[in-house]
């Protein structure tokens, strides 16, 4: 027998066969966008990184 899939929220736990199509298509929308949150957050780090590279680079061409 196959194990039902439940999801917390706000610490109650909900079957996700019992909830309507509409909250499933909800959880699916935050899914998504904390997947996208996440790579952007990723993605201001790599940019953040680069900038105190780019920064450092020019400290160094300013003391020449």
């Amino acid at each position: 027998m196959a194990e039902k899939q439940t999801i917390t929220i706000d610490g109650k736990n909900y079957n996700l066969d019992e909830l309507s199509e509409g909250a499933r298509d909800q959880i699916t929308n935050l899914r998504v966008t904390d997947q996208q949150m996440a790579q952007l957050q990723q993605q201001l780090a790599i940019a953040q990184t680069a900038r105190a590279a780019y920064a450092q680079a020019l400290q160094k061409e300013l003391d020449k």
